[in-house]
């Protein structure tokens, strides 16, 4: 986008809006400029909140209940130009990546039905982001979804919910090798042994040991292997109450 002949290719189509739809790239300033009535760009959170990368991972990772989507217009800082319009919508508790996208999906439709007749009009309204109300966060990494069992069994969970498929997983480890957590649940039981001690092994999978309650892991996977029940999962490898997980 820096180069001159491509600025000026999209300076000939004179265009009156740009909209960026969960565009990966900033457009630099001498780009935002060309638009007759501005650059625009839908994201998907509550702004000023969880600007920045991955805010459909990240608000389901810091166990929040509410987010949405926001229009606003583009300004050279990240997600913070005057706000346009903005739909909320509820996070459930066993909320997923796919099951929240479906969900911001249909309130990007809302916003945009309502916006774009506005837009046209030149009536849209231009709401300035207090960006110290707000929050940033970066891009995510697989290595960030490591388990940590010194947590508690329900900001595990929050982890696990965050980053399970089509990401790449939450993961701790079992003798040294990765295991992969797609999914389970925080039980509010007391733990009785050191965090990420095995408790039990049950007809839904098996409890670790959390420093605040017990998680139940219920779908995972060892590495280089298939996934699977976690009740099958300990009959193959003999997972039994007393083993660790933890850290390589």
């Amino acid at each position: 986008m820096k180069d001159p002949e491509t600025q000026a290719s999209l300076a000939s189509y004179q265009p009156d809006f740009f909209f960026s739809f969960y565009f990966r790239f900033m457009l630099p300033p001498e780009v935002l400029t060309l638009p007759r009535q501005g650059a625009l760009n839908l994201h998907g959170s509550l702004l000023p909140r969880y600007r920045g990368r991955a805010p459909a991972n990240w608000v389901l990772v810091n166990g929040e209940t509410e987010t949405g989507i926001s229009l606003h217009y583009m300004v050279a800082k990240p997600d913070a130009g005057e706000l346009v319009d903005q739909e909320a919508v509820p996070i459930d508790f066993e909320e997923t990546p796919r099951s929240l996208y479906a969900k911001l999906e249909k309130a990007a439709v809302l916003v945009l039905d309502r916006s774009l007749p506005l837009l046209l009009a030149g009536t849209a309204p231009h709401y300035p982001l207090d960006l110290s109300q707000g929050s940033y966060f970066g891009g995510r990494k697989p290595q960030d979804g490591q388990l940590d069992w010194a947590w508690s069994a329900r900001k595990n969970f929050f982890l696990v919910r965050g980053v399970t498929h089509p990401y790449p997983g939450a993961f701790t480890f079992l003798n040294g090798k990765k295991l992969f957590v797609w999914w389970g649940k925080p039980l509010d039981q007391d733990p009785h042994a050191p965090p990420g001690t095995v408790l039990a092994v049950t007809p839904e999978g098996f409890q670790v040991a959390a420093a605040e309650g017990v998680f139940l892991v219920t779908r995972c996977q060892l590495e280089n292997e298939s996934e699977q029940a976690a009740q099958i999962f300990c009959t193959l490898h003999g997972v039994v109450p007393g083993m660790q997980l933890g850290s390589a």
